[in-house]
């Protein structure tokens, strides 16, 4: 194909060693846009070593830090709310019982439901700015959290904020997958995944402490106000900066546009199709693979669901004061972090481990949870070290959902896939603060034992998931052969098809 040739009707890629090599016609919906935007612009040749790193290292700059803060600061929209109970939220607004309870449970129901909407329109719409949206209208609810002051006006603003945001891991998935090969998504979703929320959180809780007693507001108010503002300025920032995939990213040249677009065949799972395609969302409701992400990430949020409204009353209860507790939630985000970047290098590095990496780093919050089930609550260093290690489950959901993202073909599949994966997101997070029994306070023992129990399924459901991948994959060795290469310079790695009905597709296990 000369470069100067612009086709003006779909095309149907044939594997070719001639470099842009194209021929004949199919339905639109076959072909994935990124088919189409190789087909119809200017053919650069072959990308060198030497200009893939460069490409790689020049989206790592733009897409890491806008993707990190924008999950950091709606992690913090979440957590804030153990944060503000430090300084008389639940007084102020006289909750008894289970309330509080409830109010860390609402948001992912909200979130349960909104995933109905949001797998269609993360399908439909451009990632990037159906992310940014979201941002701005979850940023708004935040704001709402200041002049409330009644327990059912909070449960509507939890649920609102939780449906609001259920498209936030899906934007963020489909993201990752458009910019990045699989091999190098595990590290980057380590970093956008990252437990900043709780460095974050403890400093602006340290900064709301020093606001007099005496001022015209609650406490608990001001940060509200404070974070709900730099959510809403971020948002409105990231509407107009951050791009949807490779093709429409402001930050790379017409060059690097092709290069970047092109080194994602191999991953076969395509960029953008805005056809729904009905086949593959029963393909993915039947996909065993599938659902054991699912059960895995439902099991594994519990303990996240229970942390995220209670940890920082734990560490209250050891007799800390607000302004103290504040800042020692700070490590929890640390540690998690560093576990996940951890866990996450050793995942992409070990290949074909990201199950069994996931597995053994489930060992380290299994420690952290024994600890604080054995020790008795006057060994308060003790009580610290193990609660900060129960802060590890992180590493291994980091590295969990990079299984769908690298095993998922066909965009309505991925679509369908990474809202299932989130309903188990939004599941666990809803059974965890019900674990915490107001009269088992301080030491919550069902939610210990809930937590325990919890870290053990979920390294058996990974073990399971890693023997059915490498089972489909002989078994696909020995119906095919081993699988070829994506053909340089051709578009077949673009088509909108899933992974079941590609015979050179092989499973991350």
């Amino acid at each position: 194909m000369s470069q100067d040739t612009k086709l003006d009707e779909t095309i149907h890629p044939v594997t070719s060693n001639s470099v842009g090599e194209t021929t004949e016609t199919a339905e639109d919906g076959v072909l994935d846009e990124a088919a189409k935007y190789l087909a119809n612009h200017e053919e650069f040749g072959p990308m060198t070593t030497e200009q893939e790193k460069k490409i790689v290292k020049k989206i790592d700059s733009w897409m890491i830090p806008l993707l990190v803060f924008c999950a950091t600061l709606s992690a913090v929209d979440k957590v804030e709310i153990g944060t503000a109970s430090l300084y008389g939220f639940q007084k102020d607004n006289g909750m008894v019982g289970q309330q509080y309870s409830w109010l860390g449970s609402i948001l992912p129901l909200g979130t349960l439901i909104g995933l109905v909407p949001a797998s269609w329109l993360v399908q439909r719409f451009p990632p990037g700015k159906l992310l940014a949206g979201g941002s701005l209208l979850w940023s708004c609810c935040t704001l709402c959290y200041a002049p409330c002051r009644s327990w059912s006006g909070f449960m509507g603003l939890r649920f609102l904020l939780g449906f609001i945001e259920a498209i936030q891991v899906p934007c963020f998935t489909v993201l990752v997958a458009s910019f990045y090969k699989k091999e190098e998504q595990p590290p980057r979703n380590g970093i956008i995944f990252a437990y900043f929320s709780s460095i974050f959180n403890g400093f602006f809780a340290w900064v709301i402490g020093y606001i007099p007693v005496d001022a015209p507001l609650f406490r608990w108010q001001y940060l509200y106000l404070l974070t709900g503002t730099i959510d809403v300025l971020y948002s409105l920032f990231l509407w107009f900066v951050l791009p949807d995939s490779p093709m429409n990213a402001f930050f790379l040249t017409a060059e690097q546009k092709y290069h970047a677009t092109q080194r994602l065949a191999s991953n076969r799972t395509g960029i953008a199709n805005k056809v729904w395609k009905w086949d593959q969302v029963w393909e993915a409701l039947l996909d065993i693979k599938v659902w054991l992400i699912v059960i895995f990430n439902i099991i594994i949020n519990i303990p996240n669901g229970g942390l995220q409204s209670f940890g920082s009353i734990i560490i209250n209860n050891l007799g800390y004061s607000p302004l103290v507790s504040s800042l020692l939630t700070m490590p929890f985000g640390v540690l998690a972090t560093g576990g996940a970047w951890a866990f996450s290098y050793i995942a992409a590095r070990w290949h074909n481990r990201r199950a069994l990496t996931a597995s053994l780093a489930l060992l380290l919050p299994i420690l952290g949870t024994a600890l604080v089930y054995i020790l008795p609550r006057t060994n308060v260093a003790g009580q610290m070290v193990g609660l900060y290690f129960m802060y590890f489950y992180w590493p291994p959901y980091v590295v969990g959902i990079s299984l769908p993202q690298a095993n998922t073909a066909g965009m309505t599949k991925k679509a369908v896939t990474y809202s299932l994966v989130t309903i188990g997101y939004a599941a666990g997070n809803l059974i965890g603060p019900q674990t915490f029994r107001s009269s088992e306070a301080p030491k919550y023992i069902t939610s210990v034992v809930a937590m325990l129990v919890s870290y053990c399924v979920c390294m058996l459901i990974l073990m399971v998931y890693w023997l059915i991948g490498a089972w489909e994959n002989k078994r696909r060795d020995r119906k095919y052969g081993k699988p070829e290469g994506v053909h340089e310079g051709t578009v077949e790695g673009f088509m909108d098809v899933s992974d079941k009905q590609q015979k050179d597709f092989r499973y991350t296990t």
